[in-house]
């Protein structure tokens, strides 16, 4: 019985022949020339992605950079601007006053002679009349002129504000921005102007490239938008008109000036109708940032080159063998795709041996555009040519040697060397020589401008870039080799170690290209004075050091030449269309009578030097006692450091150690009763004895100690003046001075807060007093703190006040309650009517601005009647007591009841 087999259907011929095809192509796609491709093309999708996101990413790091760069930048160039103009403003206000003083006609003299006259190489100083008629000047020029129709001088005459004018910059060979204030008769009426002019590049003369970079921009505008003065570069411009934007705000806008494209940012001078403006070029902010995007695309594109180049190369040898001639094709058009985008020249030579297998010459099989440029032939003319024959000058440059030599024993070479034919003559160029079957190949490339570069590179690390002289790293080392030298052959060496003097004034007042120019021209005129083997350096700034080897050891011998130097030095030089003059001042030293070794002489020399400066225009040589005043600081340094570690905390009873406070008694003029007493200190020195504040003040405020030291006299004033009221005695107030450097100090608010915390005195019991000088600093930080301090309860007073310089427009705003006429003025009140007249106008000014005014250094008499006459408030001084230990306060404050009334005194 048969069984019948279930049976499976067949499928239709054309489903076979359409999975056949189907099942082909897949095969196909999986082939290596083909997937390789393709997967290849994702990478390649991948990797430019990646470098266009962090192109991306980094130029808007670059663009936030150079917004940030310029509001910080114009937050500098405000502040300068502003502590200028404060200046400018003061000395016009000084010119108000002293024209209410003395009258136009005698009021700069007097200023003159008071020394409150800015300096006449910048500033021109000028009083003009109410009819427009120019009455006194300085510098003395123009005085009879007729300025009536000047815009400054016609806004003050119609306006009675008492507001400073800034005119547009005027004058075409002697440009210059004038600055004005009103004059006012007694009767309020306009009687005249005071202005101070100025040349406009005085607002730009901060301009430093190391952060505007060359096209950067620099500038005050008024609020009119008409620009004062700008500066790009070496390029100073004014009268162009702004389009002033709100402050704070960084714009990237072509700039009204020059074109540029700049990242711009303007802030307003408070109290002035003037902005500062300030600019970066977008060209040089966003170089580096250039430079990063062509590396990350380059990288991007040799990526992608190395990445076809590998799936090329795959992709052919997985062609068929009959296909082996396309392949080689293909891989000969990618490699002079390679060669021709390469900025090395390719020679792909054929060895050439003769019958015994030795190696006399090479055959060109082909070459690139570059190898053409490099050799001045054509491509088609070098193929197929010998090298005997087309560059026979290579043959005895070792050029020959290096291809035999690896065509021999196959291992590759590479050389330098200075070209000497044409076109490339004086190039320098570096090869590189590398076996291939059958061959080499020599890949040949210009390397002059990395050769100059290391040279450049070189010079900079031992020459000064201004000056192109040694610098002191040369120097030391040209030093150390003289003294090898003398050692050997029983000779000196002289060193000379040189200052200018004068130079800041320069540098100052005519900007800092004006001093780099004027060291230029004192360091050649210093060279042409040496012998050929000495070496003038540039030590930094305005120092110079002279190296004189081989010397006799005879310091009179080297006399002339020093003499020469420094007559050198002192002759006029011009810049900036400016003739001005410095001396020299020289520090001189002779191995090995004044050191043997470089360090050594460096220090004596700086030594010697610093004593010459006490004379200018001198040279010293050096004496071993010059080093005994800095011995002798570092000693009573050292020995104040451990003194202020033994002092205790007054708030717990412990001792002072070697410092003590006395206390001077201040009085009331008027009823003679003392309310008050001055903080002072002293040091009992265990060796020295007692030693005077003029000696280790100024020493704690060089070296930072006044900070700790002047808390612990504030603790322990606070401490006593709080013991004094505890012992029933009657309230009195307590004045303690704090130094520039302490004012400066950012936890000075919370030192005061502790001090009167830990002894419990109330606030109002303590005053702080200031200079006017550590006010002026930063005037607008100043005020801040004052007032902070203010608001705690506290007392302030400014010391010293007439010997600083620019308080008068700035004083209405601090908020003090008293004025200290400083004792130089007192001194010769007797006599003296210039001092009167400091004296009493500075007691009218405080009774004005409702303060009280306090004299001190009052020893006479006659120096009390007189400020008792002229409505003085208080007064301090050897008169009634010399300062003097807490006791003998008590016994005083014990012996007489305090002023009623008195404005320090509570309820």
């Amino acid at each position: 019985m048969d069984t019948l087999a279930p049976s499976v259907p067949a499928q239709p011929p054309e489903r076979r022949t359409r999975r056949t095809a189907l099942v082909r192509w897949l095969g196909r796609g999986l082939e290596t020339h083909i997937s390789l491709p393709l997967f290849a093309l994702l990478l390649v999708a991948a990797l430019w992605s990646a470098a266009l996101h962090m192109i991306r990413a980094e130029e808007r790091a670059a663009h936030e950079a150079a917004g940030e760069a310029t509001r910080e930048l114009v937050d500098t160039y405000e502040a300068q601007m502003a502590r200028s103009l404060s200046g400018i403003d003061q000395t016009l206000r000084v010119l108000q006053y002293a024209v209410e003083m003395n009258g136009p006609g005698a009021a700069l003299e007097a200023m003159s002679a008071k020394g409150l006259l800015p300096p006449g190489l910048v500033f021109q100083v000028a009083l003009v009349g109410a009819d427009g008629r120019v009455l006194a000047s300085n510098p003395h020029t123009r005085i009879g002129g007729d300025v009536s129709r000047a815009t400054w001088f016609t806004w003050h005459r119609e306006h009675d504000r008492d507001l400073p004018f800034v005119s547009q910059t005027i004058g075409r060979r002697e440009p210059h921005v004038v600055f004005s204030r009103r004059i006012e008769d007694g009767a309020g009426r306009f009687a005249g102007v005071a202005t101070v002019a100025l040349d406009p590049a005085y607002f730009t003369s901060s301009y430093e490239r190391s952060r505007l970079g060359e096209h950067g921009l620099l500038g005050v505008t008024g609020s009119d938008g008409v620009v004062r003065a700008a500066r790009s570069g070496e390029y100073v411009s004014w009268g162009q008109r702004l389009d002033l934007d709100q402050a704070d705000r960084v714009r990237l806008t072509p700039s009204a000036i020059d074109g540029e494209l700049r990242y711009t940012s303007t802030r307003a001078l408070g109290g002035f109708p003037l902005v500062a403006v300030v600019g970066l070029s977008e060209a040089e902010q966003m170089a580096e940032f250039r430079a990063r995007r062509r590396t990350w695309l380059l990288a991007a594109s040799a990526g992608t080159a190395v990445l076809i180049l590998l799936v090329t190369l795959v992709s052919a040898w997985s062609w068929q063998l009959a296909k082996a001639r396309r392949r080689e094709r293909l891989a000969q058009e990618t490699y002079a795709a390679a060669s021709e985008g390469s900025l090395d020249a390719f020679f792909v030579l054929r060895t050439v041996r003769n019958d015994s297998g030795a190696v006399i010459d090479f055959l060109v099989e082909t070459t690139n555009t570059r190898a053409e440029q490099l050799t001045g032939l054509p491509k088609a003319h070098m193929e197929g040519k010998h090298m005997s024959v087309l560059l026979p000058s290579y043959l005895g440059l070792g050029v020959f040697a290096d291809l035999a030599a690896v065509a021999s024993d196959g291992v590759a070479r590479e050389a330098e060397w200075l070209a000497e034919l044409a076109p490339v003559l004086n190039r320098w160029l570096h090869r590189q020589i590398v076996p291939v079957e059958g061959g080499v190949v020599a890949i040949v490339r210009d390397i002059t401008e990395r050769k100059l570069a290391e040279q450049r590179i070189r010079h900079l690390a031992h020459h000064d870039e201004l000056t192109g002289l040694p610098n002191r790293s040369l120097l030391r080392d040209r030093l150390g080799q003289a003294i090898r030298d003398a050692e050997r052959k029983g000779n000196a060496v002289g060193l000379a170690f040189i200052d200018l003097d004068g130079f800041k004034l320069v540098n100052d007042g005519l900007g800092h290209n004006a001093g780099d120019e004027l060291l230029k021209v004192v360091g050649e005129r210093m060279v042409r004075c040496l012998r050929r083997n000495d070496t003038l350096a540039r030590f930094g700034g305005d120092e110079f050091v002279i190296l004189l080897p081989d010397l006799s050891g005879d310091p009179m011998a080297i006399t002339p030449l020093l003499e020469k130097v420094r007559q050198a030095v002192t002759e006029p030089v011009e810049v900036g269309g400016q003739e001005v003059q410095v001396s020299c001042s020289m520090g001189v030293v002779l191995y090995p009578r004044d050191g043997g070794d470089a360090n050594t002489l460096m220090m004596n020399a700086d030594a010697a030097m610093y004593r010459a400066k006490e004379n200018k225009d001198s040279f010293q040589f050096y004496a071993s006692e010059m080093n005994a005043s800095v011995e002798e600081k570092l000693v009573l340094l050292e020995g104040m450091r451990s003194a202020l570690e033994a002092c205790g905390d007054p708030a717990r009873g412990d001792g002072a150690g070697q410092f003590q406070l006395l206390y001077q008694p201040k009085l009331d003029l008027r009823s003679g009763r003392m309310f008050g007493v001055e903080a002072l200190i002293r040091w009992n020195h265990p060796e020295q004895g007692m030693i005077s504040p003029l000696r280790f003040i100024g020493l704690a405020e060089e070296s930072g100690l006044i900070v700790p030291l002047g808390e612990w006299v504030l603790r322990t004033a606070c401490a006593q003046a709080q013991a004094w009221r505890a012992a029933g005695l009657p309230p009195l107030s307590i004045s303690v001075n704090v130094s520039a450097r302490q004012f400066e100090e950012k936890r000075l608010v919370e030192r005061i807060a502790g001090a009167l915390q830990d002894s419990g005195l109330p606030p109002a019991w303590l005053e702080i007093e200031v200079t006017e000088s550590s006010i002026m600093r930063d005037l607008g930080r100043a005020v801040d703190k004052m007032r902070e301090l203010k608001n705690m309860g506290l007392s302030l007073s400014i010391d010293d006040f007439g010997t600083g310089y620019s308080s008068l427009s700035a004083l209405k705003s601090f908020p003090i309650s008293r004025l200290k006429i400083d004792k130089s003025f007192v001194r010769d009140l007797a006599d003296s009517p210039d001092d009167q007249a400091i004296a009493m106008a500075v007691i009218s000014l405080g009774h004005k601005l409702n303060l009280r005014v306090i004299a001190e250094g009052v020893e006479t008499e006659q120096q009390r009647a007189f400020l008792r006459a002229n409505d003085c408030d208080e007064m301090q001084g050897y008169l009634f007591s010399r300062p003097v230990p807490p006791e003998r306060i008590a016994e005083l404050l014990a012996a007489a009841p305090p002023v009623p009334n008195h404005p320090l005194e509570l309820p």
